[in-house]
């Protein structure tokens, strides 16, 4: 890290961009219906803060008007970005964070349920450490078992091994992947400095952060996006994992969505490694 941040007192609020293609309706909704609940949680000590969503339809966003209509309710501006086609998840961010006027803004997935306190401690820790401009949180699955999301720096064996094999065959490999996946520190209490990267599927900035980097690499379509971003993140502010932040995630991994992403998930990975350098074994 190379510079220090601080926050824009002049500047308030939150902007939210979900990006959508074919998205599972349900888990749309539930997504919408968590963020308002935790909006309305961090109005409650911020009152009067604007608050908006850019919904990115890169095709096939279904009804969500009854879900849109509750957000307008409790003054949540929504905007739906539409008309581009299927422009990839990063580029898909990168249109509504070019226009986001926010002090904070929510990178996240549609398949993301949040705490409804998880917005109000992610804002009160940014605004008594100005040095932080990247925070992830506590990931659970479904069933509420944590997901060790963080990550060092990957080998391409770790990503075979974590996203191809079989939960049987990856057993052999369980020291390897607990050390990828920072399970040595990354836990439900303590709070990790500087994790070299985050999941795309919550990353809450400060904004200018954000836009200091000009948003996610357009050059990945899908995967990698949110391992160049958090490396590149590193550059200009510091990088925490709070666990007091706390969402549920139901993506599932590249293997089980079928040879495309299969596909996509190795044209990524060679966009990746020739840009920060190649790990093998």
């Amino acid at each position: 890290m190379n510079a220090t941040i601080a926050p824009r007192s002049e500047i308030e609020g939150l902007s939210v961009s979900v990006v959508v293609y074919r998205p599972d309706l349900a888990e749309l909704e539930s997504t919408l219906a968590t963020l308002r609940a935790a909006c309305q949680t961090l109005r409650a000590t911020r009152p009067g803060w604007p608050v908006t969503l850019y919904l990115v339809d890169n095709g096939g966003l279904p009804d969500v008007r009854p879900a849109l209509e509750a957000l307008g309710a409790d003054d949540v501006t929504t905007s739906i970005l539409t008309g581009h086609g299927n422009v990839g998840y990063g580029r898909g961010h990168n249109l509504a964070i070019k226009s986001a006027k926010s002090r904070y803004h929510l990178v996240l997935n549609p398949d993301i349920d949040l705490d409804r306190d998880a917005l109000v401690r992610a804002v009160d820790f940014f605004e008594g450490h100005p040095d932080t401009g990247l925070l992830t949180p506590w990931i659970g699955d479904e069933n509420g078992r944590q997901q060790f999301l963080c990550r060092r720096y990957p080998t391409l064996l770790d990503l075979f091994v974590r996203g191809f094999l079989p939960g049987s065959v990856q057993r052999l490999f369980a020291r390897r992947l607990a050390h990828y996946e920072m399970r040595d520190l990354i836990n439900d209490r303590d709070i990790v400095w500087s994790p070299p990267i985050v999941s795309g599927c919550f990353m809450l900035f400060r904004t200018e952060v954000l836009q200091k980097l000009a948003g996610f690499d357009a050059r990945y379509f899908l995967y990698f996006e949110d391992y160049d971003l958090s490396l590149r993140a590193h550059d200009v502010a510091r990088v925490v994992y709070l666990p007091a932040v706390r969402v549920l995630h139901h993506g599932g991994g590249a293997a089980r969505k079928g040879s495309a992403h299969i596909r996509m998930f190795a044209a990524s990975a060679y966009k990746f490694f020739s840009r920060f350098g190649w790990k093998w074994l």
